[in-house]
């Protein structure tokens, strides 16, 4: 299978490497020689992107932006790699995750305390820090060209609040991060998409999430470039089902929170049910026992993402 996906209009999607195949995309966006990279995956991705860029013939320093949708370690941890390997590119990201990415320590210190220490070293490796000099904060409303192309930057909060969608002004389309769920493709029957959201730890909004949902909704784009796994087609069906996904969630949250010491062990199974209700009413290729055990990584974040909300409102 090819690692990279040729979407046209100048995107690219690259399989990052990152955990399986097709579980972690970088996209690549090509206008008139230039080049910009929404999100990085980790260290080990950036032989592939830079592989990539050789293979479309783009020269590093032609790559103007290197473009974070949030800081979390799964999209931004190759960002301090990729960037000493890059030598005109600027980093675009949240204001409040620009901090972030000049000294790392405080992002790497929040890693550990999700997966342990060994386990974050072992997925993401050092976090090399990115001079201030050569970072740009994504403000709402922010406008860059990429070779006369516009992208957008919309300010996303809900599953971090360090969390930004690119608008392509060249296409209408969205490049959505985690705001946008994910869309595994081994999910998909007969080319049928789905899309689920991703709560993970620790700023999950239920109701920022929403609104930020509707509003990439509102644009009306003809796709939705997710992270987990690229281009999403069908977007206000997709919308509608994580509005109310989001909300399922968050009513479990709700009911197990009074359940005190066995709070942690009701959220899981009450994600786990609506896996298997989603999955059985939407017509998932995996349903049952098969559902679960493929998302149990992703139900297990999901509960830690709800915990976090209900201890902080």
């Amino acid at each position: 299978m090819d690692i990279l996906t040729d979407h046209g209009n100048g995107i690219h999607a690259l399989d990052s490497g990152f955990g399986r195949p097709c579980l972690d995309a970088i996209h690549l966006i090509e206008e008139r020689g230039r080049c910009a990279i929404v999100d990085t995956a980790v260290n080990d991705s950036v032989p592939r992107v830079l592989e990539t860029l050789e293979r479309l013939g783009i020269p590093r320093e032609q790559v103007d932006y290197v473009i974070l949708t949030h800081v979390h370690l799964d999209h931004a941890g190759g960002a301090g790699s990729l960037m000493q390997a890059l030598p005109r590119a600027k980093l675009v990201v949240h204001p409040r995750g620009a901090r972030h990415m000049i000294d790392p320590s405080k992002l790497v210190q929040a890693t550990y305390q999700v997966y342990g220490e060994a386990a974050a070293r072992r997925m993401y490796g050092d976090i090399p820090p990115v001079p201030a000099d050569r970072v740009v904060e994504a403000t709402e409303g922010l406008t860059l060209e990429l070779a006369g192309r516009p992208l957008h930057f919309l300010d996303t909060p809900g599953h971090a609040r360090h969390h930004v969608c690119i608008r392509d002004g060249a296409t209408g389309q969205v490049f959505s991060g985690d705001t946008f769920g994910f869309g595994f493709l081994e999910l998909r029957r007969d080319g049928r998409e789905f899309i689920f959201p991703t709560l993970t730890p620790t700023q999950f909004d239920p109701d920022d999430l929403r609104r930020s949902v509707d509003r990439i909704a509102g644009l009306q784009p003809p796709a939705v470039y997710v992270t987990h796994y690229s281009r999403v087609n069908d977007v206000p069906r997709l919308a509608a089902d994580l509005d109310r996904l989001i909300d399922v969630h968050a009513q479990a949250g709700l009911a197990a929170h009074g359940k005190g010491p066995d709070r942690r062990r009701h959220l899981t199974a009450a994600i786990e049910y609506i896996v298997r209700e989603e999955a059985e009413t939407q017509g998932w290729a995996l349903t049952g026992d098969a559902a679960v055990e493929f998302m149990r990584p992703d139900i297990e974040l999901n509960a830690t993402g709800i915990e976090c909300w209900l201890d902080a409102r």
